[in-house]
């Protein structure tokens, strides 16, 4: 038995990377192991019966057969200023492995020792944030939100110093690749066009296949992205582009859906992927605020929820202004062939909100009167502080298969008594279809900040996981009341109001 990893990233060149080994653990333990992914990426492998040598591979202490370990290079903005070189300052890819469908993935260490990008950190990462990042892209996962995933979390029998010493642990991260907005402005910035070229080559080969020019007999000119030559066509850019917005529409409009707060999203943590991917300062919405914002390092609120939207097309226009050189050489020609595109993606997004927020309310096609229907709903949630989560559960189980409804409690009731009418009169003729729209889009629970926070310090005090799998038993069936659920469903006493969350990965 063995993992069949492949080094295609890795084969781009030095440039892109650097060559570096995971930094040896004292006493690997695997903690967690995410089972269903590891057998749908074939790795033929379970805790039980290889639990000590998957503590050895995914703590770096054993590199598996093929892997050629590399820390990533990178730029990006970080709230908003430039930094010309971040890359992989704690984090090791160890390779890519294909699913059972033959989608390939990177497999990535996350804590696994210094690189030549590690700005005076240690390498390491703490216990606490590996389990965090565990619960929240599983659950993200089941809600149907973009994500990268954890195939493991190893505790490594150190200690990792932060305000405290902590336990050590090492966390492998599933990515469909992690090329970011800020790879491509690490290129951009050093006036590097060539790797510009040839990083967008791998891309569209790893991410849209669909846009390999094809011979005369149908066959494709590039279908190893390792051997692509750095020629490439503006129209192939643009092409690229495009699919790349393409993706970051459902990804934005899914954590507004569901009441999440990213926390980061620099350049450097926005991959073209359209990905979920940095689980540290991120959180999730209790009562309804655009301007909720819970990561301890956004002073200015550039993260907030309300502005996830807009962020999003600022970080899409900084990986416009990486391409321009592949556009056209005339800067303001490029510019030109390339503005179009935001400005479709803008109101592509208005649009998707728009769309999104009415299935919220079981409307399947969003008609004139609609948008105010909905914003004088989230009006009224902001204003009397309503749960996100909560007011869109109780609207949905007010439409049952039998139709009679089941009675809305009475404070939000008298909080929505002019709104409601306005809203049933809206879905009556198709009230059956609503509550099935309704039930798919508006989850029962949530990775709430305080059992999350509860889980991750009884599980690094005790090292005992029988809670945090309950949890994650409910989590994993987010839009369906198993016997758990209700135990995590309500809100925090103190509304979250001292809550902070910090980079802790």
């Amino acid at each position: 038995m063995s993992i069949n990893l492949s080094n295609n990233y890795q084969a781009l060149g030095e440039s892109f990377s650097q060559q570096t080994l995971p930094a040896p653990v004292a006493q690997p333990s695997l903690l967690l192991w995410n089972e269903p992914l590891a057998k749908a990426l074939t790795i033929p492998f379970t805790k039980d019966n290889d639990g000590e040598l998957l503590a050895q591979y995914f703590s770096g202490n054993q590199l598996i057969k093929g892997s050629k370990p590399v820390a990533q290079a990178y730029s990006g903005h970080q709230f908003g200023h430039f930094n010309p070189q971040l890359g992989d300052g704690r984090a090791h890819l160890l390779g890519d492995i294909a699913d059972t469908l033959g989608q390939r993935w990177d497999i990535q260490l996350k804590g696994s020792g210094v690189s030549n990008f590690s700005r005076q950190g240690d390498g390491r990462c703490a216990l606490g944030p590996a389990l965090r990042e565990y619960i929240m892209s599983e659950a993200m996962y089941a809600l149907g939100v973009p994500t990268t995933r954890c195939l493991a979390v190893v505790t490594t029998g150190e200690n990792v110093y932060r305000e405290r010493p902590y336990d050590g642990a090492v966390v492998t991260r599933v990515a469909t690749s992690h090329i970011r907005v800020g790879t491509f402005q690490y290129f951009a910035a050093r006036g590097d066009t060539d790797s510009l070229k040839k990083l967008t080559n791998y891309a569209i080969n790893r991410h849209f296949p669909e846009l390999i020019p094809t011979s005369s007999e149908g066959t494709s000119d590039n279908s190893d992205g390792n051997k692509a030559n750095n020629e490439i066509s503006s129209q192939q850019v643009l092409e690229f582009f495009s699919a790349v917005l393409s993706k970051q529409i459902p990804l934005v409009l899914s954590w507004l859906r569901v009441g999440f707060i990213h926390g980061v999203m620099n350049t450097d943590n926005t991959a073209i992927s359209g990905e979920t991917i940095d689980y540290g300062p991120c959180a999730m919405m209790n009562a309804y605020h655009p301007e909720t914002v819970f990561s301890s390092i956004d002073r200015n609120s550039r993260y907030a929820f309300g502005k996830q939207i807009s962020i999003m097309q600022w970080n899409m226009t900084r990986l416009a202004e990486t391409l321009l050189p592949l556009v056209d050489s005339d800067e303001d020609d490029a510019v030109e062939k390339i503005e179009p595109l935001l400005t479709q993606f803008h109101q592509d997004l208005q649009q998707g909100y728009l769309t999104m927020m009415a299935a919220k309310l079981g409307i399947d096609e969003p008609a004139v009167g609609d948008g105010k229907l909905i914003n004088d709903l989230i009006t009224l949630m902001k204003e009397q502080k309503l749960d996100y989560t909560q007011t869109f559960t109780a609207l949905t189980a007010s439409l049952t298969d039998s139709l009679n409804g089941s009675p809305i409690e009475k404070p939000l009731t008298d909080v929505l008594n002019e709104w409601l009418p306005r809203w049933n009169t809206r879905i009556e003729p198709f009230k059956t279809a609503a509550h099935q729209l309704m039930m798919s889009t508006n989850p029962v629970v949530i990775p709430r900040n305080h059992h999350v926070e509860a889980l991750l310090d009884s599980c690094q005090e005790t090292g005992d996981l029988t809670a945090l799998t309950k949890f994650l038993a409910v989590l994993r069936q987010p839009y369906t009341e198993i016997t758990d659920t209700k135990n995590y469903q309500d809100g925090p006493v103190d509304g979250d109001k001292n809550y902070h969350t910090y980079c802790g990965t």
